[in-house]
């Protein structure tokens, strides 16, 4: 039996909090057997999160004065909905936090954030081998899209089509 949670807040990051947003990021890429592929630094972040034109917001779940979780989210836009939507890049509770209901609040709290801005819909991946964050996931309530294949370009392909004439 997990001990139950005690005073548990959800805190939005700002640029002092920039390390430990890519803390996270690291415990999360070590987690999901991709740490070699975290090319992000502290600049880049403080850049790219809190500078003049921000790509994605952090929130931080604490426990009293002890961060145990974080989420890393943005909009993207849903053209049947006429609407945007938040699109959940990370959510990662520390070991010795999950199954106390960390998880749960951090979702909780996006859900709501994106009701507040009147936005259509929550969504995010999840890795295929990841049974516990599947479990988790359908226990919110969340469905798979199974119908839907993921493609990216990136890199040397995302140079090349950028470059490539119509």
């Amino acid at each position: 039996m997990h001990a139950p949670l005690g005073d548990l807040r959800i805190v939005p990051a700002t640029a002092v909090d920039v390390p430990l947003v890519l803390a996270f990021i690291r415990e999360l890429a070590e987690y999901e057997h991709l740490g070699h592929e975290v090319v992000a630094t502290e600049p880049r972040l403080r850049e790219t999160l809190f500078g003049p034109r921000p790509a994605a917001e952090v929130v931080f779940a604490y426990e009293g004065d002890r961060p145990v979780g974080f989420a890393l989210f943005f909009p993207n836009y849903s053209t049947f909905l006429a609407r945007p939507g938040l699109y959940l890049e990370d959510l990662f509770v520390r070991p010795e936090s999950r199954h106390r209901g960390v998880g749960r609040r951090l979702m909780a709290y996006l859900a709501a954030v994106a009701l507040e801005r009147d936005w259509g819909r929550l969504e995010w991946r999840v890795l295929d081998w990841n049974e516990p964050a599947v479990r988790f996931y359908r226990r919110l309530g969340a469905e798979p899209l199974d119908d839907w294949t993921v493609f990216r370009v990136a890199g040397a392909g995302l140079r090349q089509l950028a470059t490539a004439s119509a």
